[in-house]
């Protein structure tokens, strides 16, 4: 039993690390990973709370268990629903509402003596506060029917929210202890719907973004399960010729490890970024050449070889995801715009950089050409959407971030920066940006004869 619940964490995990580290910045893709590694490493703790540690170490585990067991449906109906179009307005109130309140439940329940029954108000409460909202979004995924992915998330989230009723709810489990058969039958079928949300999650992260998914996909398991097999497996092969399956400390070493390894193989990228800060503080330009290295080779399983889609909607929805990621070459090579034909004429050869430095360049002549011929800077509604699209993406203005620094920037550049915190509401902004891609989209269209 051991060695299988370690195989499935250890999957488990990965698929959380993949699907936040293929979109970081996406709020559905960090919250179906965070659900995953929470269910993973709740698998984990229970395992090695079955092995018997000591008393104290058990009122420890038995804690987290719990509130690991929880959290995963909180976080799953948060990344449900960034997966209906037009719950802005819910998510706000998932983000600021329940998600406190339940974390405030959660802590609760982590206060309580580990030998509480499963039936005390704060546990039923708490379960109350989590399935509800689950049966919510189901509801909500019913109705939309969001494209590619609407399905596989719908059986996954049901099927999900009947495993974690069974838990939350033990009264509703077949009768059986929590080593039963049935209880562990229900614990791997929850894996396996979690499992089916992360993948969904994956798909539309992909699909959002015009990416390829099975490759790179199938790339990063094989490099997780071989890492967690050869620096897991020796940890594993101690335990079974010792005879120490039942050692706490072992069984937590065991976790540990898989856990190790499947984390710096998954997050390679974001692990040499870190190092290279380090280790070449003093050398940005070598900085700059690795990373762009790096980016180009993360970007080829993901790029889809064939044209940009000719669909205006879809054409204005790529446009949108390519001026929001303006400043970095790895997502701009991936995009299916970098296979437009002007890049063809313009270039020499398949460089994935080369495609996605001449794909940056078509998008700054696109902008350029909006704004109005007098004048660098002005707030009149011929320049908005000049606006709104140059200083944010190209000169990097973040005037809504907490703290901005304003002091090191040019005239102009303060000039918008104060005219876009006096005047614009982020709100407003997103609005405006919307509109001026589909200018920029328009333009590009034009250029390529469409």
């Amino acid at each position: 039993m051991l060695f299988a619940v370690a195989t499935v964490c250890g999957l488990t995990w990965w698929l959380g690390l993949y699907v936040i580290g293929r979109d970081p910045r996406g709020r559905g893709p960090r919250r179906a990973g965070l659900g995953l590694l929470a269910y993973g490493a709740a698998l984990a703790v229970a395992q090695i709370r079955a092995t018997g540690p000591g008393a104290d170490a058990a009122s420890v585990l038995a804690r987290a268990e719990t509130v690991l067991t929880y959290l995963p449906a909180l976080l799953w109906t948060g990344a449900v629903l960034t997966l209906v179009p037009g719950t802005e307005r819910l998510d706000r109130a998932w983000s600021r509402g329940l998600v406190p309140v339940t974390c405030a439940a959660l802590a609760w329940l982590a206060l309580l003596p580990p030998s509480a029954g499963s039936h005390t108000p704060a546990r039923i409460a708490t379960a109350v506060l989590l399935l509800v909202p689950l049966a919510g979004v189901v509801v909500l995924l019913v109705r939309a029917r969001p494209p590619r992915t609407g399905v596989l998330a719908l059986i996954a989230t049901l099927f999900f929210g009947l495993g974690a009723a069974l838990l939350l709810f033990p009264a509703l489990a077949p009768p059986g202890g929590p080593g039963s058969l049935p209880a562990v039958l229900a614990i791997l079928a929850i894996d396996v719907d979690m499992v089916m949300l992360g993948v969904a999650m994956a798909m539309s992260s992909a699909f959002q973004a015009g990416e390829a998914l099975w490759r790179d996909m199938a790339r990063s398991l094989l490099g997780a399960v071989s890492v967690a097999v050869v620096v897991g497996g020796q940890v594993a092969l101690a335990i079974a010729l010792g005879g120490h399956a039942g050692s706490a400390g072992l069984s937590t070493l065991l976790f540990g490890v898989i856990a190790a390894a499947v984390a710096v193989q998954t997050l390679a990228g974001p692990v040499h970024r870190a190092l290279d800060r380090i280790a070449f503080l003093g050398d940005p330009e070598i900085r700059r050449e690795r990373a762009e290295l790096r980016e180009s080779s993360e970007a080829l399983p993901r790029r889809d070889q064939g044209p940009p889609p000719l669909d205006e909607a879809e054409f204005v929805r790529l446009t949108r995801r390519a001026l929001a990621n303006y400043g970095d070459l790895g997502k701009l090579a991936s995009s299916p715009l970098a296979n437009l034909p002007m890049i063809d004429k313009r270039v020499t050869g398949d460089i994935p950089l080369e495609r996605a430095a001449e794909l940056k360049h078509l998008l700054l002549e696109s902008i350029q050409r909006l704004k109005p011929r007098e004048g660098d800077f002005g707030t009149s509604e011929e320049w908005r959407y000049y606006n709104v699209l140059y200083y944010p993406y190209v000169r990097g203005l973040r005037p809504y971030r907490r703290g901005a620094d304003r002091t090191r920037l040019s005239p102009d550049e303060r000039q918008a920066f104060d005219w876009f915190v006096g005047e614009v509401p982020e709100r407003t902004l997103y609005n405006w940006q919307n509109a001026a891609a589909k200018l920029i989209a328009d333009d590009l269209r034009r250029e390529a004869g469409w």
